[in-house]
């Protein structure tokens, strides 16, 4: 009832629901978009390699893109060119001094390390397009008299046919990416949530429930037993509540403001706390970390011919133990990478300084700093150990259950990580109208309640 009551309270507000309206729009567009295949592409035939192939990667990165890869459309790139830039451009930032000025500039500093992302996302893109665009001119679909049927639409598929498709389908993948990147910015700055987080999540829920019927549709084939259904029914629900449970959790640090006499009144004297999630990144460390995975699955596309680039690539497949391990590394080193950036001990120690206030039992200055760094030094592992496991662990038990589909810890935990941050930002802009929101109670009006 609680956040039936806050989707009403939404529509209520002319603002929140342009906002609302907006971001459905931008939504809808993306969608459409995923379904306009590149000029050139024999979609039956395409359609007819991927149903004979069971390449988990194919899958993994395809939920990112919402079925846009594996339809080869003008969005296949997705949004990973963009996230692979935005990890470029911020790893440099932590050895190049210029960035480094740049990031202290305030809001002038990030618009040119934004046109900086563009830049490189356009690059990025170009290489990805012209890797996968090669990869779909080397396609054949096997026949039953054992010949090899090219996916490409006669006069596309020899000669200079073939150079025309590749340079086509580069420029039309590069111009779906910078269109996406342009949707994802519009949503930020005048819609609900973070536009390139939401993008990702459409792109996985879209696929959620062509996943689901084909699950039903194997169980009553006969296919999968009635017990295997039900493992992975649990797993699905207890591996979202789990998520819930630790995205929730967080670890308060008793704060205390002095007390100031102002006239006739006694001011401050109150306690709070300062708050740190255990999962303080989010969602961030497996989205920067999957863009990184999928690198040498992206440069084997780039040489087809090239036994020991494609030996490589497998080596790095969803499922394979170099995969899981370089996996969960990545993630490990995001969450305290991208954690490191978000807060500065120092930083922070100098405005609760500013404002009086202060850590009990802790000096004020250099020695908050050092407290707070270490608190976020111990919370973080947990964290980044928790992502790393729920993204690693049920692809393994998906291959061990037999499951026809790739529903992982890496697609539920983006969901319900952006679900949540949505609903987050959502129940801000009602609060600030005095509304309730959706993810907890207390509040009606701006007045507690007992």
């Amino acid at each position: 009832m609680q956040a039936l009551a806050g989707f009403v309270n939404a529509w209520k507000i002319p603002d929140v629901r342009k906002k609302i309206l907006f971001t459905l729009a931008m939504i809808v567009i993306y969608r459409l978009g995923g379904h306009i295949t590149v000029p050139g592409i024999d979609t039956a035939r395409l359609s007819q390699f991927f149903a004979n192939n069971t390449n988990n990667f194919f899958g993994l990165y395809d939920a990112f893109t919402g079925g846009a890869f594996q339809r080869a459309t003008i969005f296949a790139l997705g949004i990973m060119p963009y996230i692979s830039a935005s990890i470029i451009i911020q790893l440099m930032g932590a050895v190049v001094p210029a960035i480094q000025q740049m990031q202290k500039e305030g809001m002038e500093g990030r618009a040119r390390l934004n046109q900086w992302t563009r830049y490189s996302t356009v690059l990025l893109s170009a290489l990805q397009a012209w890797g996968i665009a090669v990869w779909l001119g080397a396609v054949k679909v096997s026949t039953h008299s054992g010949a090899g049927l090219s996916v490409l639409l006669p006069g596309f598929d020899s000669g200079l046919g073939l150079w025309g498709f590749r340079v086509l389908a580069m420029v039309t993948m590069v111009t779906g990416t910078i269109f996406i990147m342009w949707l994802g910015e519009q949503i930020t700055a005048r819609g609900i949530g973070n536009g390139i987080s939401l993008i990702i999540f459409i792109g996985i829920v879209s696929r959620m429930p062509e996943a689901a019927f084909g699950e039903i549709e194997q169980f009553m084939a006969g296919n999968n037993p009635l017990a295997i259904e039900l493992i992975v029914l649990a797993l699905v629900i207890g591996t979202i509540a789990f998520i819930v449970f630790v995205e929730q959790a967080q670890r308060r640090i008793p704060l205390q403001s002095p007390r100031r006499i102002v006239g006739n009144r006694v001011m401050g004297g109150q306690s709070s706390y300062l708050p740190f999630k255990v999962n303080t990144a989010g969602v961030i460390p497996v989205i920067f970390a999957s863009s990184i995975i999928f690198l040498p699955a992206m440069i084997a596309s780039w040489v087809p011919n090239m036994s020991v680039m494609q030996t490589f690539a497998n080596a790095f497949m969803p499922g394979h133990v170099t995969y899981s391990l370089v996996f969960a590394l990545l993630i490990v080193f995001f969450a305290y990478f991208y954690t490191a950036i978000q807060y500065n001990p120092n930083d922070i120690a100098e405005n609760l300084k500013k404002s009086g206030g202060f850590i009990p039992g802790i000096r004020p200055g250099k020695q908050t700093a050092q407290f707070i760094d270490h608190i976020l030094t111990r919370i973080t592992l947990p964290g980044a150990i928790f992502l790393a496991v729920i993204s690693v662990v049920p692809l393994h038990l998906k291959d061990a259950l037999g499951m026809s589909f790739y529903v992982g810890g890496t697609s539920v935990l983006i969901v319900v990580g952006v679900a949540l941050d949505t609903l987050r930002q959502l129940e801000a802009q009602l609060h600030t109208k005095n509304y309730d929101g959706f993810l907890k109670k207390g509040r009606i009006r701006g007045r507690s309640v007992n």
